[in-house]
């Protein structure tokens, strides 16, 4: 056999690539369309932890002036007297509330709820 023959031999064996060959294959993931996921799918975000924080009000203040700052001093805060606490989850906005005492600690008593057009109103 020479080259001649081998070369033929070869370009026989070639063909063109197969347009199946070309195409990307991907799973469907398109899920039924009146399927709920179900609680133990959920489950795992049951564990993650969040900063629940209340603000009863905020001020800004010049480095000189908080230096000056001593015990039994006051700071003048943006709210007035009886204004809604908020009540931020890792520092966005859920609710509003009022302070309230339960066996000698604060807690807070939620009057408001934000809803989720507002809370994206908050973002922009």
């Amino acid at each position: 056999m020479d080259i001649e023959d081998i070369k033929a031999e070869l370009m026989q064996g070639e063909s063109g690539p197969d347009e199946e060959d070309d195409k990307a294959h991907f799973p469907n993931l398109e899920q039924a369309p009146n399927r709920k996921p179900t609680m133990r799918e959920l489950d795992f975000l049951l564990d993650i932890p969040l900063e629940v924080s209340v603000e009863l009000g905020s001020t800004n203040m010049l480095v000189n002036d908080l230096l000056q700052l001593g015990q039994g001093s006051v700071i003048e805060l943006n709210k007035l007297a009886g204004e809604p606490l908020e009540i931020l989850v890792n520092h966005t906005l859920i609710a509003r509330g009022e302070a309230v005492v339960i066996n000698e600690k604060f807690g807070v008593r939620i009057t408001d709820i934000i809803s989720p057009t507002e809370r994206v109103k908050q973002l922009g």
